[in-house]
């Protein structure tokens, strides 16, 4: 490691700025102790949020239940069969018969808290930093997950997971946004689908730090003199090249966050056993999660957009005209795992295709479309007493549509990550074909 400061970085142009992440990269390593360290609390305060995530399957699961002075409704006394739940949110509360729509109400509200927290941490982790919003999300979500247990109506229960909703929203964002920009470019796309795992394998690179500390405070003075301008969330609609871009990322977001929250529930009321249906369904999730490691390694991101939405759109298509049983399932978690494939490389594709000063708010407008999709979906679940197929036919198009809108984009596969608003603007002009 040299004392002399690169000549290259003192220009004016892409390279100085796009650069200033990579001087921090050849001081402490592209990935070594710290990163790895990183990771683990990035990826340990992931754990509840899929918990919180996925909890509806069995809050409100499909209960059976009889009416003793009645078959019709309203049922002022209903008798619930506790044979496999003995006490969920439609149980405690008698959501059933003119109350039914609140089971939906109740994860559309959590979804929105989602949208509401992807935007206000997002916006706060640009102005005041990646650590304190991520700490007040983490906070946020714990305590409000252990007073949720002690609601003892359904409008304060809604409310606390809006709240939990809130917090999850936050610490999605900017957890990721904090490993993207810690981690160097070689294991980007592989800790970015680690990252929706909660467990990390990483290699720990060792190698020597003996003028770290003088480097460091030489190339933070470089970072300050070169100190960029803050952006935001208008940033992202000022230009043609980045609007279309936010424009048609987002929309992928909205489509596979619809597909995978909506079909990941509607499986747990496909008929036979609702914990083996939902556990095929997460077994699925996991391995599409590895196989997009190698997948991202080899295959540019934008082909394996189009692929995976085209696929889960035929799966979904499929499944419409299939009779429950096996058979059902297996369509809807090859759905599943396809849409959350995509998932997984969103996250990635959005950080890569916005520059630093709006990348966070570019993930936080991105994840509010997300909420937007996984708030639409439970009503439309509910849509299956009008007809069977109606669910998977909508979960269906929406994907097909993604999967034409992803050819707008341009291909983010090998570049260093952007820093400034021009580059932004000016990346993929003549790269998208």
């Amino acid at each position: 490691m040299t004392n002399d400061i690169p000549e290259e970085f003192e220009l004016d142009g892409i390279r100085r700025l796009g650069s200033q992440q990579d001087l921090i990269q050849e001081a402490i390593g592209s990935f070594g102790t710290y990163q790895f360290l990183l990771c683990a609390l990035v990826f340990l305060s992931k754990i509840p949020i899929a918990l919180h995530q996925m909890a509806i399957i069995f809050l409100a699961p499909n209960t059976d239940y009889m009416c003793p002075e009645k078959n019709t409704c309203p049922c002022p006394a209903p008798q619930f069969n506790t044979s496999i739940f003995t006490n969920t949110i439609i149980m405690q509360w008698s959501l059933i018969c003119d109350d039914k729509w609140l089971v939906c109400f109740t994860q559309t509200i959590f979804q929105f808290g989602t949208l509401v927290g992807s935007i206000l941490f997002g916006m706060a982790s640009d102005r005041f930093g990646r650590r304190l919003p991520m700490v007040v999300a983490v906070v946020l979500e714990a305590s409000m997950g252990i007073i949720a247990v002690y609601m003892p109506s359904y409008e304060l229960f809604t409310f606390i997971r809006f709240l939990i909703g809130t917090s999850v929203g936050g610490s999605m964002v900017i957890g990721f946004v904090i490993i993207m920009e810690f981690v160097g470019t070689k294991y980007r796309d592989t800790l970015s689908a680690l990252y929706q795992t909660p467990f990390n394998f990483g290699h720990i690179n060792k190698r020597p730090t003996t003028n770290l500390r003088s480097t460091i405070n030489r190339y933070q003075a470089l970072v300050e003199r070169n100190s960029l301008k803050k952006g935001n969330i208008l940033d992202l609609f000022k230009t043609p090249n980045m609007r279309k871009n936010i424009l048609a990322m987002s929309f992928n977001w909205l489509a596979c966050s619809y597909c995978f929250y909506g079909v990941s529930q509607y499986i747990g009321q496909l008929s036979g056993n609702i914990f083996i249906n939902v556990l095929c369904s997460a077994s699925v999730t996991l391995l599409g999660t590895l196989c997009s490691i190698p997948l991202m390694k080899l295959i540019g991101r934008r082909t394996i957009l189009i692929v995976f939405n085209f696929v889960c759109a035929a799966c979904l298509f499929i499944l419409a005209a299939l009779p429950q049983g096996l058979i059902s399932v297996v369509f809807a978690s090859i759905g599943v795992v396809s849409s959350f494939i995509v998932f997984v490389l969103v996250y990635l594709f959005c950080s890569e295709l916005f520059p630093t000063v709006v990348r966070t708010a570019a993930i936080g407008f991105s994840s509010m479309m997300a909420r937007i999709g996984s708030m639409i979906a439970p009503f439309v679940i509910a849509l299956d007493t009008t007809a069977v197929w109606l669910p998977p036919v909508l979960f269906a198009v929406i994907p097909l549509i993604s999967g034409f809108v992803a050819f707008l984009l341009p291909e983010t596969k090998g570049y260093e990550l952007m820093t400034t608003l021009e580059e932004g603007e000016n990346f993929g002009k003549k790269n998208n074909t």
